[in-house]
């Protein structure tokens, strides 16, 4: 039989190591992509998925799709709940075995709430097409509710949505908000004005966007506020719950009402990690993720690889210290190539190489004609904000976009939006709106606030 190869996750990393087996390079060896959903996500855009800017199948191809013309990938949906590295298996959730003589994981990474999962029903994360649904479901169903609403406190807390987390997706979810409430909505409602409602950026740190120089994390704070949006610096969250959520700033505690609260805060590795480390006895650093070693292979088991979110990989550069690999979407698909590599040289008798990161700069969108961008160059260090960066955002995503379809429909869509305000992908199919409390927002007692979590 022919080298088996077992690739579980078809995120960035996934799909480009199944794709490095292509043509020539992979006559030799038989591939399964194993993944729980059948699209691959390209997820720098989910946000706008979140904010009906586009819709799902603009951002989403499916896997099989992807490898029509690769006779030597077989696709499977399920999930991989337990690996044993003696056997070489892998087992579904339902209970079947998959056999494998190399394997590659990038099961890819999930929200964290700092110990506190209780918060998730009521702040929802951002990293699935059904995350997506559900936020777009409350930012709309939450103007919804306002037109019907008649006291004022709970219009209030209707109308202010807060995002908690100022990372890239933090930002760019706050900046949309602000432009769906500020261009969208106006003139659709007759009860109430969309423009009076309220976007809070809650972020625990002095400052927004942290990868960032402190020059480009300023300049996107003054682009967020230019937008209208209220950004809270220093903001600890210590609860959530359906009315708001409490924060502790160094002036005290204070309660934010608001009935779409989002999370944007915390990321964890994918639980298949923990499966990982029972079954090889690898080491989890304090967000789950795989400690692996520079070839991206675990700890005396060089026939499994790590790669993507999951790991906590570093780069190997000669004349360089080890440096930790950013959980961005260019590490993960140079790692797939790395892991491909790799096994290719399994197969062939020789000595596997270091994973090496070519880091190509940060990008950030806040909102229309407002970004900040971080690029190596020879030269040293491009970085430049506004216009310019935001058309730069813009160029950038579409061509890295899975499609050609992909790309003219976004490109198609967002020059729409551009010119007329308008978000054509705002249809809901659960259409039920936010429960209200009995009692108003302003009046309800609370309990003390809980210490901060993380």
């Amino acid at each position: 039989m022919r080298p088996q190869i077992l690739i579980i996750g078809c995120g960035f990393g996934g799909l480009e190591a199944a794709r490095a087996f292509s043509g020539s390079r992979g006559a030799d060896v038989d591939i399964t992509v194993v993944d729980k959903t059948n699209h691959h996500l390209f997820q720098p855009l989910l946000y706008q998925v979140a904010t009906a800017g586009l819709s799902a199948p603009s951002i989403a191809a499916p896997i099989r799709h992807l490898f029509r013309r690769q006779p030597n990938v077989t696709t499977l949906l399920g999930e991989v709940v337990a690996i044993d590295a003696q056997a070489r298996t892998a087992t579904l959730k339902d209970g079947a075995l998959l056999r494998w003589d190399h394997l590659i994981v990038a099961a890819g990474a999930t929200h964290s709430y700092f110990g506190r999962d209780d918060w998730a029903p009521y702040a929802p994360g951002l990293k699935t097409l059904d995350d997506a649904f559900e936020i777009r479901r409350r930012v709309l169903m939450a103007f919804e509710a306002a037109e019907l609403e008649d006291d004022a406190a709970k219009r209030a807390a209707l109308l202010q949505f807060v995002v908690v987390g100022g990372g890239p997706t933090g930002v760019e979810l706050a900046g949309t908000f602000a432009e769906i409430a500020r261009h969208t909505l106006p003139g659709e409602f007759r009860r109430i004005d969309p423009r009076q409602a309220r976007i809070l950026l809650v972020e625990g740190g002095p400052r927004v966007l942290a990868a960032m120089p402190e020059a480009l994390s300023e300049r996107a704070r003054e682009q967020l506020s230019a937008l209208g949006v209220d950004v809270r610096l220093g903001a600890r969250v210590t609860g959530i719950d359906a009315d708001g959520l409490d924060v502790t700033t160094a002036a005290g505690a204070e309660r934010l009402h608001s009935r779409c609260v989002v999370w944007a805060a915390g990321v964890a590795a994918s639980p298949l990690g923990r499966a990982l480390a029972e079954a090889t006895g690898c080491t989890l650093d304090r967000a789950g993720r795989v400690v692996v070693e520079p070839d991206l292979s675990l700890p005396g088991h060089p026939r499994i690889q790590v790669i993507g979110d999951l790991a906590a990989a570093q780069s190997h550069k000669p004349g360089h210290p080890p440096r930790p690999v950013p959980g961005v979407s260019p590490g993960a698909k140079q790692m797939g190539r790395c892991a491909a590599a790799n096994i290719r040289r399994q197969l062939r008798g020789e000595a596997t190489q270091a994973f090496r990161y070519a880091d190509y700069g940060n990008l950030a969108t806040i909102g229309r004609n407002s970004a900040v961008v971080d690029l190596g160059s020879p030269a040293g260090p491009l970085r430049f904000s506004g216009y310019f960066a935001w058309l730069f955002w813009l160029f950038a995503h579409v061509y890295f976009l899975i499609g050609y379809r992909n790309r003219f429909v976004v490109l198609l869509d967002w020059a729409w939006a551009y010119w007329t305000y308008d978000r054509g992908a705002r249809v809901v199919a659960n259409a039920a709106l936010p429960a209200l409390s009995e009692a108003s927002p302003a009046s309800a007692s609370r309990p003390a606030p809980r210490p901060p979590a993380g």
